[in-house]
């Protein structure tokens, strides 16, 4: 994924708010990077301009040398799916399906067949450790193990990359180390690809680079060179 000269203003009253400006940055395959800084420094903004959510008004994004921008809103929709995962701090999962079923539906939306899908979502809950919990709703997990199950449902379809918003803000500390473990163990493992906005310095520090931000701009972008 890169990003290049990503500027994003919001109106606000008769000013207004430049939120992001003029971002450079590029995030290799297998990287593991954090983005940190202070409320209100652009960091959710950037995340959402880089996983298509939100538009700049300037700028270029593009995932395995494609464009996320410029192309029409069911192309985006598409690339979004393909190439794309995401983990929010709310988990997101849908309380009516059982996890099985949460992970199953990137699947079915690139079109895979019910029995491909459901294959490869229990695959995918194997790797996160919840293969016996497969048919359990999210209202009979733990907030740690529904995290899980929205890990397992970002990675199913073997994404570009991975990104995170705040993917340990809701866990008490011993299920946030859990978390983050298992993240660290399918970066290493399965060369999974992640991008993560973080107030959370123990996730920081195991990730490959740390990316500072404030006031819309990185200022430092920092290479873990003891995360090995």
């Amino acid at each position: 994924m890169k990003a290049t000269s990503l500027w994003k203003i919001y109106p606000s009253g008769e000013s207004t708010i430049q939120a992001v400006k003029g971002v450079n940055v590029t995030i290799e395959a297998g990287e593991m990077v954090a983005i940190m800084g202070p409320s209100g420094c652009g960091k959710t903004t950037l995340l959402n301009i880089l996983s298509g959510i939100d538009e700049p008004n300037s700028g270029d994004v593009t995932v395995k040398n494609r464009p996320l921008f410029g192309i029409s809103d069911d192309d985006r929709t598409r690339m979004r799916a393909e190439h794309l995962g995401f983990i929010f701090q709310d988990f997101n999962l849908l309380p009516v399906l059982s996890a099985v079923e949460n992970v199953e539906l990137p699947l079915l939306l690139l079109g895979k067949s019910a029995s491909e899908a459901h294959k490869g979502a229990l695959a995918a809950l194997k790797s996160v450790g919840l293969e016996d919990r497969a048919e359990h709703r999210p209202a009979e997990l733990s907030g740690g193990q529904q995290q899980r199950v929205a890990v397992a449902r970002a990675l199913v379809h073997n994404p570009a990359i991975i990104l995170c918003d705040e993917p340990t803000g809701n866990l008490d500390s011993a299920t946030s180390a859990e978390v983050l473990e298992l993240l660290l163990r399918l970066n290493h493992e399965r060369n999974t690809t992640f991008l993560i906005v973080t107030h959370d310095s123990k996730i920081a520090e195991h990730c490959t680079r740390t990316l500072q931000m404030s006031d819309g701009v990185i200022i430092e972008d920092q290479r873990n060179t003891e995360e090995e």
